[in-house]
């Protein structure tokens, strides 16, 4: 609060007309400034709101420009699993992890937007935020993906998502083998260079785009935070087409 009333004095100060402020000292402007907010202090809550819309702003356009300046690894990197339309007219991309309640919630909601629009296109990327389970779980998909086609990876997704309880690399290994997939193969690819760059990688975006949480969804230049339901994420992917 202290700092915006000086940036509220300060900006009074600024405006006050170069012809007064010749002809009366800075106690007296101070003064002035102190009568007025006094008996108008409705302007130190607009003030306020002004500072944070501004802010809000700011932060919009910060994260647009990394969207914009980050298409590349955003949209197009081959290590992640895309459902949908591969060439379809809007790209949805969802951080997500696997042991995040609120992304197996949004899931259903994924399926039934791909079911609605022939032209959506889904971009999944590992986000493992809620510690070494989600790590590990993270791993095996992106080594299911790097080693099988990428049909078994998005049954992988689908079926890890569905799982109740922690996953972990015990679990999604043997949600592997149960899918008939080479658990061997894939336990040596979890721990492959490539997959820790992709992690890394994916994190690091993350973190220039400012998302802390899962699901959060980037659909053209808005970013969507948390299971927010169907329509919203619909009203997103429209806005792109208009």
């Amino acid at each position: 609060m202290r700092v915006a009333l000086v940036r509220t004095f300060a900006i009074l100060l600024m405006a006050t007309p170069a012809a007064i402020a010749e002809t009366i000292d800075r106690s007296e402007v101070e003064k002035i400034v102190r009568e007025y907010i006094l008996e108008n202090p409705e302007i130190i809550k607009e003030a306020l709101l002004e500072l944070e819309n501004r802010s809000q702003k700011a932060q919009e356009e910060a994260r647009a420009e990394t969207i914009r300046a980050e298409q590349d690894v955003l949209l197009r990197s081959a290590a992640d699993l895309v459902l949908g339309n591969p060439d379809g007219d809007v790209t949805l991309v969802e951080f997500f992890d696997f042991n995040c309640g609120y992304c197996k919630r949004a899931f259903p909601d994924i399926k039934a937007l791909l079911a609605e629009d022939a032209q959506l296109r889904v971009v999944l990327k590992d986000f493992p935020i809620l510690g070494p389970g989600s790590i590990e779980a993270a791993k095996v998909a992106l080594a299911v993906k790097r080693l099988g086609d990428d049909a078994s990876a998005r049954d992988f997704h689908a079926r890890l998502m569905a799982m109740q309880g922690q996953a972990n690399a015990g679990r999604a290994l043997s949600l592997v083998e149960e899918m008939g997939l080479d658990r061997a193969r894939v336990e040596a690819e979890m721990g492959s260079p490539e997959i820790e760059t992709v992690i890394a990688s994916n994190l690091a975006l993350a973190q220039l785009l400012g998302l802390t949480g899962t699901p959060s969804f980037v659909v053209g230049e808005r970013i969507v935070v948390g299971a927010v339901g169907k329509e919203p994420l619909a009203e997103a992917v429209r806005s792109v087409r208009e």
